[in-house]
This record gives structure tokens, C-alpha cells and sequence, in this order.
């Protein structure tokens, strides 16, 4: 004699992290930031032959406070960073990172001082997918893995255990906001005050 046998056919059991997790993965909007070449690869898969409404993601987001992902597609100039560390610091929480390339994870071919060596040096990433450029099915394998990654993310104390530990092991879990790394300071390294008006 179980709780299983007193409930009426029909009812789902299931936990509140798993019930919230099935519902942030099955609901992802990335954001549009296509940079270079990898971009036309992500746009193909948002056309109907790889069709992305199969996995939640109906439209790409314009603006970064409807979205939840950022698949960055291509190489990050110097220029480039603070305005996609900008972008990333208005997503709405919680919000995932998708390197989209070998470019966008660690520079790829180009490696002088105008390109940014991958973007995890500007935002935390939560999956990297190679490739020069990656086929619309390898980021479609890539975003099922981030369904389930975030599917078995924990909740509430657990989760801010877990972020202890990370931390205490020496992980960096939280970057610099882009008004603090990216601004403007003195010869002593203090930030200037600005103000606008």
C-alpha cells in the first residue's frame, strides 16, 4: 500500500527541482548574437529544416531581457566584449552561455591582440561546441545537452551548498559586472566616478 495507490490515474509524482527544470529547459529564447561565419549556421537552424520549435526556442530574441541563452556564433573582438558582457548583465536570471565555435571558445585561428582567446574570459560559459563551423545538428546536440544539464540543476539551499563548494574548491562562479571591469580608471587602477546626466 503506497501513495501510489491511493491517487487517482492520471497524476504525475515528480519533484518541484524536476518539475522546474523540465520547464526552464523545454522553454529556452536565445538571444541573437551572431558574430561571424558560425552565425549562418545558427540561422539555419532556426529555419524550418533543422526546425528549433521542436525544443522551445520558436523565435530568437531581439532583446536580451526576453531571453535566457546566449549562443555566441563566431570570434569576439576586443571591441565586441563589453558590449556582450552588457548584453549578458541585462539577461534575466537564470541564464545559460553557449560558445558557438572554435573562434568563440578559444579564439581559433586568429590569435593576436584584437580577438578575444574565448569568451569565458568575458562571460561564464556553460557549454562549448567545436567546429569550424559547427553543423546545425552538432548545436542541436549541444542545446539537448544543456536541457539536460539544466534539468538536473538543483534548487533553493541545495544549489547555494553546492555554489559553496565550488567556491571553497576555488572556483570563480561570479564575474565582474561590466560597469565594474569595463570602466574608466585612474592611473592608480581606482574606477572615476562618471556621471551621467
Amino acid at each position: 500500500m503506497g501513495v501510489e495507490e491511493k491517487l487517482p490515474t492520471g497524476v504525475l509524482l515528480t519533484t518541484l527541482e524536476g518539475l522546474f527544470g523540465y520547464m526552464r529547459s523545454a522553454a529556452f529564447w536565445p538571444a541573437t548574437f551572431g558574430l561571424a561565419c558560425c552565425a549562418i549556421e545558427m540561422m539555419t537552424y532556426g529555419a524550418p529544416r533543422y526546425d528549433s520549435g521542436r525544443w522551445g526556442q520558436e523565435v530568437f530574441r531581439a532583446s536580451p531581457r526576453q531571453a535566457d541563452l546566449m549562443i555566441v556564433a563566431g570570434r569576439v573582438s576586443q571591441k565586441m566584449a563589453p558590449v556582450l558582457r552588457q548584453i549578458y548583465d541585462q539577461m534575466p536570471n537564470p541564464k545559460w552561455v553557449l560558445a558557438m565555435g572554435v573562434c568563440a571558445s578559444t579564439g581559433g585561428m586568429f590569435n593576436n591582440y584584437a580577438v578575444v582567446q574565448g569568451v569565458d574570459h568575458v562571460v561564464p560559459v556553460d557549454m562549448y561546441l567545436p567546429g569550424c563551423p559547427p553543423r546545425p545538428e552538432m548545436l542541436i546536440d549541444a542545446i539537448l545537452k544543456l536541457h539536460q544539464k539544466i534539468q538536473a540543476e538543483p534548487l533553493g539551499p541545495v544549489r547555494a551548498e553546492l555554489a559553496a563548494e565550488r567556491k571553497a574548491q576555488g572556483e570563480k562562479l561570479e564575474l565582474l559586472p561590466s560597469s565594474v571591469k569595463y570602466a574608466k580608471r585612474d592611473k592608480h587602477g581606482e574606477v572615476k566616478e562618471e556621471h551621467v546626466w
